[in-house]
């Protein structure tokens, strides 16, 4: 099991509190104030986080805003379809009309629009283009956390590290990074393995400019360490003190080894080169089979020979492309 190791010494100069945790309220942007807990033990931060940068820490409804929609005709959603497929290959089902409403109505708030087609216009206009990079921010964020689907990880560690040559770089691309959860929580793994001086990177991208700001920060509130074994934590995260309390942020040994940038799977990528595994996990059952098999053929490319894809394990490539082989269900390798 990722994380079981043994325990570790203590950290110089670093306070220690017992373990437990913190509840942030589902719409708070705003640091826990709940003290009757205390957060997990780990190496406390020094220096100050701008207030600006605070602010963006990701809270769990940060992006939904339900209070007083505007309402939605069928032809002004089926615009929106037809334009998010477009720019980004996803297919908004009709099931997805609350929360295009949820998340685009504070927009409409915004520029003081009465309907969605004032607002469509907008985007679609030369004069707007910040606000078609907003609209596509709010439409393709979803929920991430550490060690989602660790069983990915266990196979990272426990199978593919082993047969890497040794004194070799080893990449790793993170193909929709969201928030930075699993490009950090790939860190985690290849510095348990490989050391945090080895040789290894992690390259994380998305379609929104927003969530890759606040991946490249790597500051989090404390409710978001579900899933992150106690030790990773000890271990490569350093906790918020007084204007940053309720807060942790990945150590800079382990950030220097990533990278971020802005890629549409959905077209033409920037110069990435070459990877030993990539990630693309829980981004595919938004694409229609055409649009997958374009996508996972497009970034094959960027796979050494006998290099791995993981996906998520709600989707597959059965019938989709042959371009990789199944090793096991979600995890593929290049020819």
């Amino acid at each position: 099991m990722i994380g079981a190791t043994a325990p570790l010494p203590a950290i110089r100069g670093a306070s220690r509190v017992h373990s437990g945790k913190r509840q942030v309220a589902a719409a708070a942007v705003h640091p826990p104030t709940d003290a009757s807990t205390s957060p997990p033990d780990f190496p406390r931060l020094r220096g100050r986080i701008a207030a600006s940068q605070r602010s963006a820490i990701p809270a769990h409804s940060h992006y939904f805003d339900m209070t007083h929609p505007t309402q939605i005709t069928a032809a002004e959603f089926a615009q929106f379809q037809a334009l998010i497929h477009k720019i980004a290959g996803i297919n908004l089902s009709d099931a997805k009309q609350i929360l295009l409403v949820g998340r685009l109505g504070r927009r409409l708030k915004h520029y003081g629009l009465s309907s969605y087609t004032e607002y469509y216009k907008l985007v679609t206009s030369s004069q707007h283009a910040g606000e078609l990079q907003q609209m596509v921010d709010l439409l393709t964020t979803n929920e991430t956390y550490f060690f989602r689907e660790s069983k990915h990880f266990e196979y990272l560690a426990q199978h593919i590290l082993p047969k890497h040559p040794p004194g070799r770089s080893f990449d790793v691309w993170s193909a929709a990074s969201s928030t930075g959860e699993e490009i950090y929580t790939i860190a985690m793994v290849l510095a348990d393995t490989l050391g945090l001086k080895g040789q290894w990177n992690v390259t994380g991208s998305d379609i929104s400019r927003s969530v890759l700001a606040v991946a490249e920060r790597g500051q989090y509130w404390l409710d978001r360490v579900r899933g992150l074994p106690p030790d990773y934590l000890r271990k490569y995260c350093l906790k918020g003190v007084k204007e940053n309390e309720g807060s942790f942020i990945i150590m800079p040994e382990l950030r220097r080894h990533t990278r971020f940038l802005q890629a549409n799977l959905n077209g033409p990528l920037p110069g990435l080169g070459k990877f030993h595994v990539i990630f693309l996990r829980n981004v595919m059952i938004y694409f229609d089979n055409d649009t997958k098999r374009k996508v996972v053929e497009r970034l094959v490319q960027h796979l050494h020979p006998g290099g791995h894809l993981i996906i998520g394990h709600s989707e597959s490539l059965n019938n989709i492309t042959n371009c990789v082989k199944p090793i096991k269900p979600t995890i593929y390798q290049a020819a």
